[in-house]
């Protein structure tokens, strides 16, 4: 398992390796090609690989506002790393202090003094200090006083756009999960525990597990066909989920309702993991609840064929 700090204080094997800074939310395919190439200055240079990242991530800081942003939550990071092989993440804590560091303390400090970098991965657009005062041309700049090589490895572009989070929060908001899952190379997961609700499904003949969003990306309001998995468990329970404010019952909050197949037991307060598979229609009001039923009960023939 990947080893995890949350701070700048690392171990002494872990000193003088290649840093990869950044959000990496979602770890989708430009990422996973960016890891590929670090794999490989990995076996030329003998280096181990570690991972800068901030939580919050700072667009979320600067703007209080943005709520629903993230693809990921820093437990999914972790794991997906763990997968790409990176042998150390750091997520260190972004907050006013941090946030007024200046640009050159950020170098001086915390990549040469601190972490002792041989090698540092960075996007084009990376900007890093106070007021957004460091660029790549910085870094570039002390490459040589302090012993490191900045490298800026090309955007990953398919059907002629640049792959990134933004693109994929984009496409989850307007409804087309499969485009967005293959640029994720996975399905896209939402992790959370099980809140008791207010039981409506269970009236209507349908029990759910009610799972708060959090602060994910708020993806198209609507019908899901899901696959679940619990915690500390590698079998997949499929089912069908809603996710948005329930029209039909006047919900002000948006919460994602997951209704299992063939499955009994009580999952309140247990951590689930709900992959999200296919979309099968958006969120509609119902004047009769009589009328929601048949509609959940055609919405469950589609979510089990779905594979």
């Amino acid at each position: 398992m990947v080893k995890h700090y949350k701070n700048f204080n690392i171990k002494k094997l872990h000193r003088g390796s290649i840093i990869l800074i950044g959000n990496f939310d979602g770890l989708h395919l430009g990422h996973q090609k960016l890891f590929q190439l670090a794999q490989s200055y990995k076996k030329k240079y003998n280096l181990k690989i570690g991972v800068v990242n901030f939580d919050p991530m700072p667009k979320m800081f600067f703007n209080k506002k943005l709520k629903n942003f993230r693809l990921s939550n820093i437990n999914q990071k972790i794991k997906l790393l763990s997968n790409l092989k990176v042998d150390f993440v750091i997520t260190k804590k972004f907050d006013k202090k941090f946030s007024k560091i200046k640009a050159l303390n950020f170098i001086t400090e915390i990549l040469s003094k601190k972490l002792s970098s041989r090698f540092i991965f960075v996007s084009n657009n990376f900007r890093f200090g106070n007021k957004r005062e460091g660029d790549v041309n910085l870094l570039k700049k002390y490459e040589k006083l302090f012993n490191y090589k900045v490298v800026k490895p090309e955007p990953l572009i398919k059907s002629k756009k640049i792959v990134s989070s933004s693109l994929i929060r984009n496409l989850l908001e307007k409804g087309f999960l499969n485009k967005a899952n293959n640029l994720l190379k996975r399905n896209w997961t939402i992790q959370g525990v099980v809140k008791k609700g207010r039981q409506v499904g269970k009236k209507i003949g349908f029990p759910t597990c009610n799972i708060d969003i959090d602060d994910y990306v708020l993806a198209k309001p609507g019908v899901y066909a899901v696959r679940v998995l619990r915690k500390n468990s590698d079998k997949y329970i499929k089912g069908i989920a809603n996710l948005g404010y329930r029209p039909t019952f006047n919900q002000k909050k948006i919460l994602l309702e997951v209704h299992l197949f063939n499955f009994s037991g009580n999952l309140y307060n247990k951590l689930l993991s709900v992959e999200f598979l296919k979309f099968i229609r958006k969120e509609k009001k119902f004047n009769y609840v009589n009328q929601l039923r048949a509609q959940i009960k055609k919405d469950l023939n589609i979510a089990k064929k779905t594979k």
